[in-house]
């Protein structure tokens, strides 16, 4: 039985990729940090299948112990600092999370057995101010957030132990995807779910910020198939992880609230203090090296996604 680690394990690729390692018989150990609130809404379900260890990012020490205690096959490092603007207000916290906190794991990794192989979340929030469209594994970075610059710090650092010490290592550069277990702080999931409760008579206006930004939207349940695939692989190296396409937030808007019967003009607002203070206009993803090599494709359409966020989210208000 082969035995994975998975950094944010809580968090909604977490979840969803432990229930499909599940599925392929492996034995599951999660890293979560000490909280006086536990947050284990997402993973409850299987909670009873899995182990879960306390561990933090910021120590050093911790993660050492943790990756010798479980001696896993497979690390999967999916925790981060994850919300954009969130990156502006605690910029440093962002680096020592999304940054250095990836090179401490891969240390660990280092220094225990470097036999382990190592899964690095990227994303699509590296390119920034786009050089090139589509976005491909060779396109330069620029990135336009706290956020944006610490992934670009954890991909080539991964790289940089990947090439010094032998270590397997991957970095899958995911675009955004998308699920019922996205955190509410997200566009997509702040609009299905404002959607569901606009539709049940509990909200009268949803509030965004640059409603003409474009996106890349997968869904989540996809995605992390294909981080088990680079690891799968006889050669580390990294994909770009996407569907090709492009649409605006406003499109999410239109076909969210058309779905529960409603016009989205009638309830959406700009609000200038939600607008990033440097923006990224649009992201789009050429992942055809993934699907050559990796075999690997999005199954569900954006269509499909919008709706499948919004009734999921009425689902729960209903309740």
């Amino acid at each position: 039985m082969k035995k994975a680690l998975i950094t944010g394990i809580t968090g909604q690729d977490g979840s969803y990729l432990a229930e499909f390692l599940l599925g392929k018989g492996y034995e599951i150990h999660g890293m979560v940090r000490r909280s006086s609130t536990e947050t284990f809404l997402r993973i409850e379900h299987i909670r009873e299948k899995i182990y879960i260890h306390q561990a933090d990012l910021l120590d050093q020490l911790s993660i050492i112990n943790l990756i010798e205690q479980v001696n896993p096959d497979e690390v999967y490092n999916l925790a981060a600092m994850s919300f954009v603007p969130t990156s502006w207000v605690q910029p440093v916290l962002t680096a020592e999370f999304t940054a250095i906190g990836v090179t401490k794991v891969l240390e660990a990794i280092r220094l225990v057995n470097k036999k382990i192989k190592f899964y690095q979340a990227s994303s699509s929030e590296m390119f920034g101010k786009v050089h090139e469209v589509p976005q491909t594994e060779n396109t330069p970075f620029y990135p336009r957030s706290p956020y944006g610059v610490a992934k670009v710090y954890g991909h080539f650092i991964t790289v940089n132990y990947r090439e010094s010490y032998d270590i397997f290592a991957c970095s899958g550069i995911l675009f955004n995807h998308e699920s019922p277990r996205r955190g509410k702080e997200f566009v997509t999931r702040k609009i299905s779910h404002a959607v569901a409760r606009i539709k049940c008579g509990l909200q009268d206006k949803l509030y965004l910020g640059n409603i003409d930004a474009k996106r890349d939207w997968g869904f989540a349940g996809d995605y992390i198939k294909a981080m088990w695939l680079m690891l799968q692989q006889d050669k580390a190296d990294d994909y770009v992880i996407s569907t090709g396409e492009t649409h605006s937030v406003r499109e999410f808007c239109q076909i969210a609230f058309d779905h529960v019967g409603l016009n989205w003009k009638d309830y959406v607002q700009t609000d200038p203090s939600l607008v990033r203070p440097a923006e990224v206009d649009l992201l789009i993803g050429d992942c055809r090296k993934a699907r050559d090599i990796l075999k690997w494709k999005s199954s569900i359409s954006f269509k499909e996604l919008v709706v499948l966020m919004v009734d999921e989210d009425l689902k729960r208000i209903k309740k």
